[in-house]
């Protein structure tokens, strides 16, 4: 004890870093061990023991409990423009660009046009809920239980667990898939390339919120300038006069498009204020949300543009369309960086196929912040312990559903913005109409409490009829709504399920939860 005593006091004696990040966390195992907060910690002493010396060497022991005001050190209104820019500027982003052309048949100026658009209205959600992490101090979705309640927020907390694995699972088989294009003769094994990029992601969510930051703030250099190279070397093959139809057809495979660019930008809305509680609670709400927003779509829009530029090349390079069917989206970007410039070609996939470590970054983080939020059992488990558990299940996953990609791509991206646009219109009613968007109406440190919760009964309804509302607006292989099939082709359908899911929730909510809160108090 005396070690991490010393430590505290060292810290307590430092300055901020530039960033207005502190350059020592406080050591918080003593904090969260001394709480009384009804969280079974002593059950697993063992683990809390290893934490105490994990501390010590600037690993995060905190979990969903409320950051205080005095430790949100993070001065810079930037740290959400360089966290989204960085996770967003990978491999994955350009994935999905290419689904416009493979699966939706969309040229590039509808396709674009497309992406742009969707990106645009979709994170505004996310640069919203960033504004939340530093007034209250909570994570996104400890947050949640303030709207959904105590027990129904349970739904959303398990479904971000699923997203956050699934998410993993996609992003390592892109990795893996770009890295066995960095050879035609010696490829790697996909499962040991599935592995090499889980240990970079295991390393930076093991040590914690500081040091998330702190590789998100420059990983994404390298990355941009690779992409900028790729750009030119592909830029003079792509048909770029090409429109995808129009009519029906066009408006449906648009709509499909766009639910997946939905899905993808949603997708952030689960975690947003989970990379913003250490920000102090005076910042500028509005510098946060525009720097977000910022550092959202510009990665967004020109990086899934550029992955259905790609697409586009094919009818004049059927040798790329050839590496394309072979190793899939790596195959497409190794073939623009190794063919023109052979090894050094080879290098820069390397460092594409590692920028997936970015993207997966988050999802790993914050799957251990999701999954405490289950169960105060839950919450007693040591934050770092999670993240090894979550690793190898999602590292199992990926190397079983590595042949089944774009499928499951396409699946996870259009299901993933049915449930988020739910889940960000009850957050933002609750907030807006039933707090008044006044902070001083939450009382965070209640966010255990669940008689000072609301019952959940409003949610859960408002939930159901949102989901009724995918249901009928959905368009997948294995399901097209009833709505969705009026919309383009009856076979394929529209996909709309993630505007009928806003839709259906946010007419019903309201008045349930009008009710709810007069009788229930809360």
């Amino acid at each position: 004890m005396a070690d991490a005593l010393s430590f505290e006091e060292k810290a307590s004696h430092e300055s901020p870093a530039k960033d207005g990040t502190h350059p020592y966390d406080v050591v918080e195992h003593t904090q969260l061990t001394d709480l009384n907060d009804n969280v079974p910690r002593g059950r697993f002493k063992t683990l809390w023991a290893i934490v105490e010396k994990l501390d010590t060497y600037g690993v995060e022991a905190q979990g969903i409990e409320r950051v205080p005001p005095d430790q949100r050190t993070q001065s810079s209104p930037l740290v959400p423009f360089w966290m989204w820019l960085a996770a967003n500027m990978t491999t994955s982003t350009f994935s999905l660009g290419t689904l416009g052309s493979s699966v939706f048949f969309l040229g590039l100026r509808d396709g674009v046009l497309t992406i742009l658009f969707f990106n645009l209205l979709t994170t505004l959600p996310v640069a919203y809920f960033s504004t939340w992490g530093p007034k209250l101090g909570l994570r996104q979705l400890t947050l949640s239980r303030f709207s959904f309640g105590y027990f129904t927020a349970l739904i959303p907390i398990i479904l971000n667990c699923i997203a956050c694995v699934g998410w993993s699972v996609v992003n390592s088989i892109v990795g893996a898939q770009t890295l066995r294009a960095v050879s035609d003769h010696h490829q790697i094994p996909t499962a040991a390339a599935i592995i090499v990029i889980a240990i970079g992601t295991i390393i930076v969510s093991f040590m914690g919120y500081r040091f998330v930051h702190m590789y998100e703030r420059y990983s994404w250099i390298p990355v941009a300038i690779i992409f900028c190279i790729y750009a030119g070397e592909i830029g003079k093959n792509v048909d770029g006069s090409a429109w995808g139809g129009s009519g029906p057809i066009e408006a449906g495979n648009v709509l499909s498009f766009g639910a997946a660019i939905a899905g993808f930008a949603l997708g952030w809305t689960s975690l947003a204020a989970d990379y913003t509680v250490r920000m102090p609670e005076d910042m500028s709400s509005i510098k946060i949300f525009i720097w977000t927003y910022i550092g959202l779509n510009i990665p967004l829009v020109l990086i899934e543009s550029l992955g259905l530029a790609a697409m586009l090349t094919f009818p004049n390079k059927p040798t790329w369309e050839d590496a394309y069917n072979t190793n899939s989206v790596g195959g497409l970007i190794g073939v623009g960086l190794t063919g023109p410039m052979n090894g050094f070609g080879r290098f820069l996939l390397v460092i594409m196929a590692l920028s997936i470590i970015a993207n997966n970054i988050p999802n790993l983080y914050s799957l251990a912040l999701t999954f405490q939020n289950v169960h105060p059992y839950a919450q007693a488990i040591p934050r770092v312990f999670i993240v090894i558990l979550g690793s190898v299940v999602y590292i199992v996953l990926a190397i079983v559903g590595a042949s089944h990609f774009e499928e499951a791509l396409d699946t996870l991206l259009t299901i993933l913005s049915y449930w988020l646009a739910i889940f960000s219109t009850i957050l933002i009613e609750e907030h807006l109409i039933f707090r008044k968007g006044r902070w001083a109406n939450y009382e965070p440190d209640d966010f255990n409490n669940w008689r000072k919760l609301p019952l959940g009964v409003a949610s859960f309804i408002a939930l159901g009829c949102g989901v009724a509302g995918a249901v009928l607006g959905m368009a997948q292989e294995w399901y097209v709504g009833v709505i969705a099939r009026k919309i383009g082709d009856p076979v394929f359908g529209g996909d709309i399920g993630f505007e009928l899911s806003f839709a259906f929730t946010a007419i019903v909510f309201p008045p349930l939860r009008y009710i709810e809160k007069k009788y229930w108090g809360y």
